[in-house]
């Protein structure tokens, strides 16, 4: 029997899951749920990271009585931390709905044709990408990139927590617009043209590596054994095109969350005028497939309609919300 403890971030809440392998059965257990509530701080809307890795310390703990070898996690695409030369995180994280990201896709447009941009990369063109916020520090606080040294995005940062090293997992990455989308491997020109070469975009690693091992001052905390931390898919939506239960290769998959994502898993992307024209996205998969989807809004509305109702005083389940609808 194989045992591991996954962590699962989405956009509004997580968990934390043991998960069994025996016989080429998967058994799943939650050990571990929280909420992730972003937080407006002087008109800024910000990711609360240091509350969330309280939240893993929460699992792990949880996670003892289990016993388990590795631990992985997936969160959701996009957002990102800085880091110094020293290693320490410049700012809390910005949630992809901050509006620092306004009239930035247009200011790449002049630096790279709408067409142009996606035919080097296969993403959808949203304001809420990586490479928006990244040019809104360039052209609104460019001293916050001189001062940072490495880039990760969220599952990356919290690996960086556990053990200290810094990777990236691709599956993640390419939600940036920054990847080539046939090597896989960061896309040195654009992210030169785009002055974003300022700071470091630490090496590549494929779904399923290893990153490195639980620093030993958790394991002291929790008394417990090393352990590994691997790089999963770690884009959420990586992870759940992965489990779907298909044994057919053609498939269409509805993957439902605060957004919910449509589309199909291919062996390559398909990176047409057609694709450009719909906006379709080309995200790379476990084991190198491609995600072909279109983001849809998904449960955002409703789980926003609960923070706002629970702010009034009135803490209603989905359950409830569902029976008064």
């Amino acid at each position: 029997m194989k045992k591991v403890l996954a962590f699962d971030f989405g956009a509004s809440s997580g968990r934390a899951i043991i998960g069994e392998y025996e016989k080429g059965k998967i058994n799943l257990t939650e050990i571990h749920r929280f909420d992730n509530d972003p937080v407006m701080v002087n008109g800024s809307f910000q990711w609360d990271v240091l509350r969330l890795f309280h939240e893993i310390k929460q699992g792990i703990l949880k996670a003892k009585e289990y016993g388990f070898e590795s631990i992985g996690i997936d969160t959701w695409g996009v957002d990102f931390g800085l880091l110094t030369k020293d290693g320490r995180l410049l700012e809390n994280p910005y949630n992809y709905r901050d509006l620092r990201t306004e009239g930035m896709i247009e200011e790449v447009d002049k630096i790279i044709p709408r067409d142009e941009f996606y035919s080097m990369c296969g993403i959808q063109i949203a304001s809420i990408n990586t490479v928006y916020q990244l040019m809104s520090l360039l052209k609104k606080r460019p001293d916050i990139l001189e001062h940072a040294d490495t880039f990760l995005l969220m599952p990356d940062l919290f690996n960086y927590f556990l053990t200290g090293e810094k990777v990236c997992d691709i599956s993640n990455a390419s939600t940036t617009q920054l990847l080539e989308p046939y090597t896989k491997e960061w896309n040195e020109k654009l992210i030169k043209k785009l002055g974003l070469d300022i700071i470091n975009f630490p090496k590549l690693v494929k779904s399923g590596e290893v990153v490195g091992t639980l620093d030993k001052s958790i394991c002291e905390e929790f008394d417990i054994e090393e352990k590994t931390v691997v790089a999963v898919a770690s884009h959420d939506t990586a992870s759940a095109v992965a489990a779907v239960p298909s044994s057919e290769k053609d498939f269409v998959f509805i993957s439902c969350g605060t957004w919910s994502l449509f589309g199909t898993e291919l062996d390559a992307p398909v990176i047409s005028k057609k694709a450009q024209e719909y906006n379709i996205t080309n995200e790379v998969g476990y084991n190198n497939t491609t995600r072909f989807l279109k983001n849809i809004i998904g449960l955002w509305f409703i789980q926003e309609t609960r923070r706002q109702f629970k702010r009034e005083g009135k803490n209603y389940s989905y359950a409830e919300m569902e029976a008064l609808a």
